[in-house]
């Protein structure tokens, strides 16, 4: 078995103490304020000009799918070397593209680097078979997430849209997979395909899965008079 040169078991007793006080103190911010979750990178937005300059090295689809996004929705809010980051921009709670492609055989070889993702909580008994209808169809149970990652928004919309169909009992697994080849296949060629075009179902607004405490073992116990302690001493 690989041991990390460096990793979990070299960090300090009381460095792990301060990171899960500060994290708990964190959560109990969030939770008075009535939220689930932190969104920063809205507040910034890239200067005209600056994804010619990120993409101008990137993969052509990756490029394109990039400069389609602008297109559609602006300036991203935040970009690296290899990603730009765009948050509530139309129906999306947050889009991704990257320059790292990843191989996806379904439903024909490609190449996936859009990921774009919407508030969507999928019931705990759904996960299996959306895992099986599709491996670009990513779950985010804690955050309360669906996303899908492909080449284009057409594709998302409609893995999103069968995604849906699936949670629901409308469709199933087989009968989204056979559905979406021949849905895209339809876009391809230029003909109406409003599974593509546009969402099926009204897009939801989600609050997250942040799931539920267990009962505390005596470690467990140890541990959260330690974080009370630390907290009341003012190290977080």
């Amino acid at each position: 078995m690989d041991r990390l040169e460096h990793g979990p078991a070299d960090v300090e007793a009381g460095k792990r103490m301060a990171v899960l006080a500060s994290a708990v103190a964190d959560a109990t911010s969030l939770m008075d304020q009535g939220k689930h979750e932190t969104n920063d990178g809205a507040r910034t937005e890239l200067a005209a000009g600056e994804v010619e300059t990120i993409t101008a090295s990137w993969p052509d689809a990756a490029r394109m799918g990039a400069l389609q996004m602008v297109a559609q929705y602006g300036q991203p809010n935040e970009g690296t070397r290899t990603k730009l980051l765009w948050f509530g921009r139309g129906p999306w709670k947050r889009i991704q593209v990257t320059s790292d492609e990843v191989v996806h055989r379904f439903p024909t070889p490609h190449a996936d680097f859009l990921t774009q993702y919407i508030d969507y909580e999928v019931p705990v008994d759904k996960l299996g078979e959306l895992g099986r209808y599709d491996g670009s169809c990513l779950i985010d149970r804690t955050m309360g997430e669906a996303a899908a990652r492909c080449d284009s928004e057409a594709a998302n919309i409609l893995t999103l849209n069968l995604m849906h169909e699936i949670v629901t009992g409308t469709r199933s697994v087989d009968a989204a997979r056979d559905f979406y080849s021949e849905t895209l296949s339809t876009y391809c060629l230029g003909e109406p395909a409003p599974y593509c075009e546009q969402f099926q179902f009204q897009v939801p607004r989600g609050r997250g899965d942040p799931d539920q405490p267990v009962a505390p073992g005596p470690k467990a116990e140890q541990v959260t008079r330690k974080v009370e302690e630390f907290l009341a001493a003012g190290g977080a």
